[in-house]
């Protein structure tokens, strides 16, 4: 059914009915009971826009592009997903999604598809934080960077990113309301600033958030263990080593991997949480749920994420369309606690 189809039903000229249907008719005084019957009429022909017809026209397809490493089959990740999907839907577009699986070739194909369906903008993914050399065909259209950070010889876009800073400053104030101020050992990272794996952004963030508060309170970190990576056999490794020469009282671990192996390890050597040792983790991995006692860790806000970096590309897409450069900015989204049973009051 076409436009002509619509404006014949209705007893109106064709350029009325695609007043009303454009959502003009108010503004080009058209009287309800012409809307009512051009409506009606729509609505029983089952009339569907031309969508290409309205791209030429308006400039816009009402559609974005989400294209990720590894988001979309990722179990944690992949609330970033849910997101942005609720946050595009409440607008009124639609979300195309297209995974690389990490491999150049088929990211470049990816995102050129994008372009060549005439996408509104588009988001550009990473399951982990991490600075990456932005693709040059993003430079072509509105884009935004989710969960990752331009390296220095790439043009500048904006990046929606937890606050891995905010999360590490949480960490320490929990300990700190806790009465901890001694004993307290990293696991992942640390102590210094420097010691944290290779191109690790979020630990490099975290740590220094910690750092910050401890620094303010005065409170000195006794010990770090830097693993190569945050897997539960690191977590473990690190933590037999640390009971090896001394007795911490409370733990901070870089993430919910390592707290499980740290749990492993203190319980190998007949420590319990939080009795003997208090323990705190980020992520809000599942399993910091399913180990006991429960784990208390500042979450990663996928969900949040993912709707923020829509509102941050569709600012763009407004900047694109008044002839702005992109905005090179950083939007921080804020990673809430989650207080569990695995910190205890210091003993006295």
């Amino acid at each position: 059914m076409t436009m002509t189809d619509v404006a014949r039903r209705a007893g109106v000229s064709r350029t009325t009915a695609s007043l009303v249907l454009s959502g003009r008719g108010r503004e080009m005084r058209i009287s309800r009971d012409v809307e009512r019957r051009v409506l009606e009429a729509a609505d029983a022909l089952r009339y569907r826009p031309d969508i290409v017809s309205v791209a030429l026209r308006t400039g816009t397809t009402r559609t974005i592009g989400f294209v990720s490493d590894t988001v979309a089959t990722s179990r944690l990740a992949g609330d970033m997903i849910k997101g942005a999907l609720e946050a595009a839907r409440e607008r009124g577009v639609m979300l195309f999604i297209g995974e690389t699986e990490g491999e150049p070739d088929l990211e470049e194909g990816l995102l050129q598809a994008m372009h060549d369906r005439r996408v509104d903008g588009v988001i550009f993914a990473s399951m982990f934080t991490r600075t990456l050399v932005v693709p040059s065909v993003l430079s072509g259209g509105p884009a935004v960077l989710l969960n990752a950070l331009p390296a220095q010889a790439s043009p500048p876009l904006p990046s929606v990113i937890p606050d891995e800073i905010g999360a590490g400053r949480e960490a320490a104030r929990v300990l700190l309301g806790a009465g901890h101020r001694d004993g307290i050992h990293l696991i992942g990272a640390g102590p210094g600033v420097r010691d944290v794996p290779p191109g690790a952004v979020a630990g490099a963030e975290r740590l220094a958030g910690i750092r910050e508060i401890f620094a303010r309170e005065s409170v000195k970190i006794a010990s770090g263990r830097m693993c190569p990576d945050w897997q539960p056999e690191y977590g473990y490794e690190a933590t037999r080593d640390l009971l090896s020469c001394d007795r911490p009282r409370a733990l901070i671990c870089l993430n919910d991997r390592l707290a499980l192996g740290a749990y492993q390890a203190l319980d190998a050597a007949g420590l319990t949480v939080p009795d003997d040792v208090s323990v705190i983790s980020f992520d809000d991995h599942p399993i910091a749920t399913w180990i006991r006692p429960k784990l208390t860790t500042v979450a990663l806000p996928h969900h949040e994420l993912g709707r923020t970096a829509v509102d941050a590309l569709f600012s763009e897409i407004d900047r694109h369309r008044q002839g702005l450069p992109p905005e090179n900015r950083q939007i921080r989204v804020p990673m809430p606690t989650r207080l569990r049973e695995s910190v205890a009051p210091a003993a006295g």
